[in-house]
């Protein structure tokens, strides 16, 4: 596996090797040991698996309180990924990054404590498993607009109005967000 790194410190782009012949191809999405190489110590506690139609937007979530680390890749289809950085102080507060991933190019992305996430689909339908370092938390979930013009983030849309569930169209801006409602940046991060 090879760890590429994004313009935000902490999320990253992880390349598994891909064994391909006549038959298909075979790859290790994930094994400890490789994380832990890649200096991904992360202990990962529940797994999700989502599949979603074309031109459907998720997100952007996370947690307070508990916070999630998530491990992205997609299985079927094709997803622009996107993080973003919501941790109060952070020098990076408010900026995004976001990646292409698909069941073709095996592409996985690294999402750390503290940023929001989401995706769009690309294709007719794709699925997506993700990992994650803690527990869902209901009380603990939180988001922000998926179109704040202020994160500014370059959609690549099939269709300009987009699929989004009745509780993310709800969600408020970043600057509406109370700071209670964020994660506290630390040093190290």
């Amino acid at each position: 596996m090879k760890r590429v790194e994004t313009d935000l410190p902490g999320v990253m782009i992880i390349r598994p090797e891909i064994h391909e012949d006549e038959r298909g191809f075979f790859v290790e999405t994930y094994t400890r040991r490789a994380f832990d190489e890649l200096g991904i110590a992360c202990t990962f506690q529940q797994d999700n698996f989502v599949f979603s139609g074309s031109n459907v937007l998720r997100g952007l979530h996370y947690q307070v309180g508990r916070q999630q680390a998530k491990l992205v890749r997609v299985a079927s289809g094709e997803i622009f990924d996107v993080a973003v950085d919501v941790r109060r102080g952070s020098p990076t507060f408010g900026k995004w990054t976001g990646v292409r991933l698909s069941a073709q190019n095996q592409v996985m992305l690294f999402v750390p404590q503290g940023f929001a996430h989401g995706y769009c689909v690309l294709s007719e339908s794709a699925s997506v498993a993700y990992k994650c370092s803690d527990y869902y938390a209901a009380d603990c979930e939180r988001g922000i607009a998926w179109n704040d013009p202020d994160i500014g983030i370059a959609w690549p849309l099939v269709n300009p109005d987009p699929v989004i569930s009745e509780k993310d169209a709800g969600l408020k801006l970043l600057s509406e967000t109370e700071e209670g409602d964020l994660p506290v940046y630390e040093a190290g991060d």
